[in-house]
């Protein structure tokens, strides 16, 4: 009887087929070299921002034809935005930082990171108390990849316009190595803004970084991508 058993489980595993082994991952492993499935984009299906297709399909090829380029990699993008807002009221009134917050985060679509003081400043009073170290003071926010590009359209095209008295940014404002930074006095030209829920009006700085070795070659990027400069 015992060996009967035994037949049968040997044919068992002979009609059952070999299944694949599994990563660490639950993904099927490489038994050899291109056996292995390839790998998804992330956001696979899901469609390019607006002016990153801008930016390869029409910003690349104008740059290298008034630039000269040979490579692509040459030709200057967009590495990242900071979005800095100062809030020293939050020294009295800790509400005042989470409503300050939850603006940032409603005009950039990310959580901003919490600055904090890194010295005591004794002359800077709010209310009946100075600055601490430690206080915070301010919030950031860092863009990259979509995030960055839709920030961007919607600065350049619907945000920008609406300042009152409007006539272009300066050129002064790029830093002597291609990166430009902006300040904003009010948040509300963002249309994203509720004006019923603010309790004051308060601005930001924008500090666009590029991988443009040159002011001139970083203000023909951002010209390019429709960034209101003046001449």
């Amino acid at each position: 009887m015992a060996k009967d058993k035994d037949q049968d489980k040997d044919q068992e595993k002979k009609q059952k087929p070999p299944q694949a082994k599994k990563g660490k991952d639950g993904a099927p492993a490489a038994k050899g070299k291109g056996e292995a499935e390839p790998i998804r984009w992330a956001y696979e299906g899901v469609e390019a921002p607006r002016l990153k297709a801008r930016y390869e399909t029409e910003v690349v090829p104008q740059l290298m034809q008034q630039f000269g380029y040979t490579n692509l990699m040459q030709v200057p993008r967009v590495a990242k935005v900071v979005i800095n807002m100062g809030v020293g009221e939050a020294i009295a009134d800790a509400k005042v930082l989470d409503r300050a917050a939850q603006s940032l985060q409603t005009i950039t679509g990310q959580k901003p990171a919490v600055r904090k003081s890194k010295h005591a400043i004794a002359a800077f009073r709010t209310g009946q108390r100075s600055l601490r170290v430690g206080d915070s003071v301010g919030l950031k926010v860092t863009l990259r990849r979509a995030r960055m590009w839709e920030f961007l359209d919607r600065l350049f095209n619907t945000a920008l316009p609406r300042v009152r008295d409007f006539r272009g940014l300066p050129v002064r404002a790029m830093d002597g190595r291609g990166n430009y930074n902006i300040g904003v006095r009010e948040e509300t030209i963002f249309p994203e803004i509720n004006l019923d829920r603010l309790d004051t009006v308060r601005g930001m700085d924008i500090a666009i970084t590029t991988t443009a070795q040159t002011d001139e070659e970083g203000l023909a990027l951002l010209r390019a991508l429709g960034c209101p400069v003046r001449d």
